[in-house]
């Protein structure tokens, strides 16, 4: 065992290993958790572990965190023989987890998921390190499938997570999102105006991810006239730094640029006035986006990504679906459906309250606070 005695019970300043990403899905509720436990106790010395290459290398230094990358890579589901080379990247992930664990000596190590949080969770559990488990979505991931035999506590946002992981282990904490997104700075008459928006139009936010979502923003470039072709409803697009050339060309064919009820971008940075803009949203279902919407009481209409493991957003977006908290959209479905629903949702104002009421009874706050609360009961332990 690396630490004979927890910091908190010996009056040290609590050291806590934070290990995921691969996705800002993953990363953000991180930070969120890791912001929580500063605020309980400020002395904490917090080190994050990701993977080398993925965009947590960038967003956790910019929150103001120290992370270490691991030489870690998802396995690839379609192309089996590939994955010798994953294997190998495991191995030597394992022995730079245990090098970091030895010479940072954390009380605890917490795992977001994701196949980052593998080794280090992992090795952890071998050399007596306690863990805490953060499962995001209401179908398990593997790597949190795997490390949950060993983990002390597993926090999740879905109820019915006992077919995966022991029930005397399970709390119900909900996803921690974003802090800023809750503050509400922005009125609806302020927001719309930032877009350049008339404010007596109701107005639909599309998200197609940091990245971009290729069904979303092809079936809104197939839609460019229909857009245009209603006026009394407002278009936000988040296009994804991949996509936003070709629309940016999409619309300079279709239209010559100019459709005064449009407005397109590759990244909204300031997320919370998009969302206090928007009557109406359109976005994939990662789990972290689903508790945004839940926590802002958001009418959302999802379209899962068919191409993430377990098929785990068309879950995530049954779940709200089955109880009229979400308007679900096959991806494969979606070209023709998308759009027509879009309109006539967000024009139907008892839909849309239907809507807000129901996904508004499913949010969980406070989720940060709480798995940080947990994580410090562990390290008292």
């Amino acid at each position: 065992m690396v630490n004979s005695q927890s910091s908190i019970v010996n009056g040290q300043a609590p050291r806590i290993i934070i290990s995921g990403g691969g996705t800002g899905g993953h990363i953000f509720p991180a930070v969120s958790i890791a912001n929580a436990i500063k605020e309980l106790r400020p002395n904490s010395e917090i080190l994050f572990v990701g993977a080398e290459g993925r965009m947590e290398m960038q967003r956790v230094p910019d929150a103001g965190y120290r992370i270490i990358g691991l030489p870690i890579a998802g396995f690839d589901r379609k192309h089996l023989w590939k994955n010798f080379a994953v294997l190998v990247k495991i191995v030597r992930s394992q022995w730079k987890a245990r090098t970091i664990i030895k010479k940072f000596n954390p009380d605890i190590a917490v795992g977001v998921g994701g196949y980052a949080s593998g080794p280090l969770l992992k090795t952890a559990s071998m050399m007596n390190i306690p863990t805490l488990l953060q499962e995001q979505n209401s179908y398990a991931g593997v790597t949190n499938k795997l490390l949950a035999k060993k983990a002390k506590k597993i926090c999740v946002a879905y109820e019915g997570m006992e077919k995966f992981f022991p029930s005397d282990k399970i709390i119900l904490t909900g996803n921690p999102v974003r802090q800023n997104l809750l503050a509400n700075k922005y009125t609806k008459t302020e927001a719309l105006q930032a877009f350049g928006f008339n404010t007596n139009k109701k107005t639909i936010l599309i998200l197609g991810g940091s990245l971009g979502a290729r069904t979303i923003n092809q079936t809104l470039m197939d839609a460019i006239m229909t857009i245009q072709a209603n006026p009394d409803i407002q278009f936000i697009w988040q296009t994804g730094k991949i996509y936003i050339d070709e629309v940016r060309q999409k619309l300079e064919q279709a239209i010559h640029g100019q459709c005064a009820n449009l407005f397109v971008t590759d990244f909204i940075k300031e997320m919370d006035k998009a969302y206090a803009a928007a009557d109406l949203v359109i976005s994939r279902a990662g789990a972290g986006s689903i508790s945004e919407f839940c926590l802002l009481e958001k009418p959302v209409i999802l379209v899962p990504s068919p191409n993430v493991a377990e098929d785990h957003q068309t879950k995530n977006a049954l779940a709200l679906a089955n109880k009229d908290a979400a308007i679900y959209v096959k991806d494969a479905e979606a070209h023709d459906q998308l759009i027509p629903i879009a309109l006539q949702t967000v024009k139907d104002d008892d839909k849309l309250a239907a809507l807000r009421e129901n996904i508004a009874k499913l949010a969980l706050p406070d989720s940060a606070k709480i798995i940080a609360n947990e994580v410090l009961k562990l390290i008292g332990k």
